[in-house]
């Protein structure tokens, strides 16, 4: 497959490389999204402790490290984003143990996340959760001090409420330290029921006020777990039951009328739909074809017909 500048849109997620991807199959992901034009790479410190049998996370983190070590020069091919807050201190003793937002548990897992990687900065930084036992400010000039010494480019939030977002922008300002320029959320074409839970602990909803304040204070929005584990084309990976509501049905089957529309798969019309509004995705996948498939969605135009009747259903 030629490059498509339009991949670099896209966010390879590779939470389960070193886990249930082995090292072979990441490298050769890997390669292709590189090949195709991507750019970002997305993981964490704490992935994936909970599919680990060690119980403790990194090995998402190592996977990427050995192929930038195996690959000479991709490095300033691929940006590289990851985040702190979520690692176990102690084996299978999640969420007890888990590593909180001061500046120690920061520093120190930071540095560990440079070291599995192999790289003197990662590209951006996400607080991959609250953690109201810390003070924001501490967090705040944490992070600013990593951009200040140059181990980290940027800094983000992920699944932070957005007044807290805001609250930390203001101290960043504050204090003179760079702020949370990016917040990432799961979201999707499909929607849960309203209260319903997620089987995911620790997932947090985008909304359209978490839009709508990104927008207006310029943010980039990246959209996790966008095609909601393969439940969009797999019958052996239905949705969650908290999906199960007339209202998914509605956006199934306007979703299949804009697929046969464009000749395109539910899955690349949901990555489209997403993209269209200026949210990157981040793409999970676990095989070439996946891949290919994911790619192959910056193509797809949705027109504002389109959009519309996707909105009207949701």
């Amino acid at each position: 497959m030629a490059a498509n500048t339009g991949v670099a849109r896209l966010v390879l997620g590779t939470m389960s490389y070193g886990t249930l991807v082995d090292q072979d199959r990441a490298f050769a992901l890997l390669d292709r999204f590189v090949e195709v034009g991507g750019e970002w790479l997305d993981t964490a410190n704490c992935y994936a402790f909970w599919t680990d049998p060690a119980g403790l996370g990194g090995a998402s983190e190592r996977v990427i490290g050995a192929w930038l070590g195996a690959r000479p020069g991709v490095r300033e091919r691929v940006k590289i984003a990851t985040k702190v807050r979520q690692d176990p201190l102690i084996p299978h003793r999640w969420p007890e143990s888990a590593e909180g937002l001061s500046a120690e548990a920061i520093a120190s897992g930071v540095a560990g996340s440079l070291s599995r990687l192999g790289v003197d900065a990662v590209d951006l930084l996400w607080a991959h959760a609250e953690d109201r036992t810390v003070p924001l400010a501490e967090t705040v000039g944490a992070f600013g001090r990593l951009v200040d010494s140059g181990d980290v480019h940027r800094v983000g939030a992920a699944n932070h409420a957005s007044w807290r977002v805001e609250q930390a922008r203001a101290l960043a300002r504050d204090e003179g330290v760079a702020p949370w320029s990016a917040v990432q959320l799961r979201h999707s074409l499909a929607q849960p029921r309203p209260g319903a839970a997620l089987p995911d602990q620790g997932h947090k909803l985008l909304a359209a006020d978490d839009l709508d304040y990104a927008r207006t204070e310029g943010l980039d929005v990246w959209a996790y777990t966008p095609l909601i584990h393969g439940g969009y084309v797999r019958s052996d990976k239905p949705f969650p039951e908290a999906y199960d509501h007339p209202g998914t049905s509605r956006v199934l089957g306007v979703l299949d009328e804009v697929t046969v529309e464009t000749g395109a798969t539910r899955n690349q019309v949901v990555l489209a739909w997403l993209l269209r509004q200026d949210i990157q995705p981040i793409v999970g996948v676990s095989s070439l074809a996946q891949l290919d498939e994911a790619v192959d969605a910056v193509d797809v135009q949705l027109d504002d017909e389109q959009m519309a009747r996707l909105a009207a259903v949701r």
